[in-house]
């Protein structure tokens, strides 16, 4: 773990109020691992004092990007930098998704934002030589993530909540017909997918799934306890023990 100031390479919104940023950074580079996240200082003179943390979504070399949607006044600022600012990060933080050895074939599900690590561990399992099939969903068309940001050996399959674009309905309506060849299944998205998926494990057919848990975040290293969750086995920080729990594990009906 690093604190580091990191240049601006571009800052680019990729989708309605979703940016992509890129930055150099071989410090932390170096030592990120899909799943992983950093604390980014958001605005100047301690005026936002509480850093965000956001998943690392690619490597390139010495670089590194973000994909994050605008939803306060801190992530409207990040938004507002442009190339040659400095950002000021902290990581990388957590643990990451882990892909076993003995594995070929890897499913993602990635809902709405949720491709924001995905893009990562799509990279490191290709790279890896694992085939890779990606499940990218969004509420409709123009809030999905465009496919020429993703690697091109990859499987891409899409769906919207409103058919604009691909299969129509819910990501998760499509797992039957691609968790029988996956050796393993990794997901990312909103608490809502994760727990349709586990009320719904037929659709598994017995597959356990990492899954990436966002919560609010007060330090990310630990220490402040307010990223506390619920598990089969105690509570568990998100920051601290995660980002990256099994699907199982997480005591569904008591985190909103």
């Amino acid at each position: 773990m690093k604190q580091v100031l990191a240049p601006i390479i571009s800052n680019n919104e990729v989708t309605p109020e979703t940016h992509l940023i890129w930055l150099e950074s071989p410090q932390v580079a170096s030592e990120a691992k899909p799943g992983q996240f950093v604390m980014v200082r958001c605005g100047e003179n301690a005026e936002y004092p509480l850093r965000r943390p956001l998943s690392i979504h690619q490597l390139s070399n010495n670089k590194l990007s973000f994909l994050f949607t605008v939803v306060g006044k801190g992530t409207y600022w990040l938004s507002q930098r442009q190339a040659g600012d400095n950002i000021d990060l902290l990581g990388p933080l957590g643990n990451g998704y882990s892909i076993h050895p003995a594995s070929h074939h890897l499913l993602l599900v990635a809902g709405g934002i949720g491709i924001a690590p995905l893009g990562f561990l799509a990279q490191k399992a290709l790279n890896q030589g694992c085939s890779v099939t990606l499940l990218l969903g969004a509420p409709t068309a123009t809030q999905l993530y465009p496919r020429h940001f993703l690697p091109d050996e990859a499987e891409i399959i899409i769906a919207t909540d409103d058919g604009t674009t691909g299969k129509k309905g819910m990501i998760t309506n499509l797992l039957p017909n691609f968790t029988g060849y996956a050796d393993q299944i990794f997901a990312c998205g909103p608490i809502a997918m994760y727990q349709t998926m586990s009320l719904n494990k037929q659709r598994l057919k017995g597959k356990s799934v990492q899954i990436s848990l966002e919560v609010r975040m007060g330090c990310g290293r630990g220490v402040c306890y307010g990223c506390t969750v619920r598990t089969k086995s105690g509570l568990k920080q998100v920051c601290k023990d995660g980002p990256i729990f099994d699907l199982d594990d997480i005591l569904w009906n008591e985190l909103t």
